[in-house]
């Protein structure tokens, strides 16, 4: 009988050992590889969309006629991009890709938006109590913008058997602040085909 709970015990713990054993290779990629797997919206979409979008964005009629009438570079504040797809998209991800690209042009000046924002006021709020005055923010000179960005990500799917064709439409405004007057619309198409 001990002889059985000791063999037992062995194979046991063996079948233990072979299961967490199950390792997987990893192989290091360039960060802007394009790899797509399941055919879902990805990081390379993410990034490609945002960066097509921002240079057609900045290279329309809006910016050179507020250039002319303000003599400076106009200031946007991204808002909400709505995911409106059939999966779960990281919004969040893809509105700091818009940011990077219109950060990155130099073309116009990006504030902070929603809870970013919120948190550097709590966080002046908090120097103007604890801080010397000398080196605490100051309230009252935030810049406000000019424009807001919003927009939102669909879908569509079709199968049939193992085929499926997924369509993604990105479709983003840009809005005057002062007179909500949209000065901008772009959108991007992506089709995949996963068998």
């Amino acid at each position: 009988m001990k002889k059985n709970i000791v063999a037992l015990l062995f194979i046991s713990t063996s079948l233990f050992f072979t299961a967490c054993n199950n390792t997987k290779q990893v192989t290091r990629v360039q960060e802007d590889a394009v790899i797509d797997l399941s055919g879902r919206w990805n990081e390379t979409d993410s990034r490609l969309v945002a960066e097509e979008m921002v240079s057609d964005m900045l290279s329309r009629p809006w910016l050179e006629e507020f250039e002319k009438g303000n003599d400076r570079r106009p200031v946007i504040i991204v808002g909400l991009v709505r995911n409106k797809s059939h999966e779960h998209i990281a919004t969040d991800t893809y509105i700091k890709d818009i940011e990077k690209a219109i950060l990155n042009s130099g073309k116009v000046r990006l504030v902070q938006a929603g809870e970013a924002r919120e948190e550097l006021r709590k966080e002046r709020a908090d120097q103007n109590e604890f801080a010397t005055a000398a080196t605490a923010a100051k309230w009252g000179k935030e810049l406000g913008a000019d424009f807001m960005l919003q927009g939102l990500v669909n879908s569509i799917v079709d199968s049939n058997n193992k085929m499926e064709v997924i369509f993604y439409q990105t479709d983003l405004e840009l809005t005057n602040l002062e007179t909500n007057e949209k000065v901008w619309i772009g959108d991007k198409k992506i089709k995949k085909v996963v068998e």
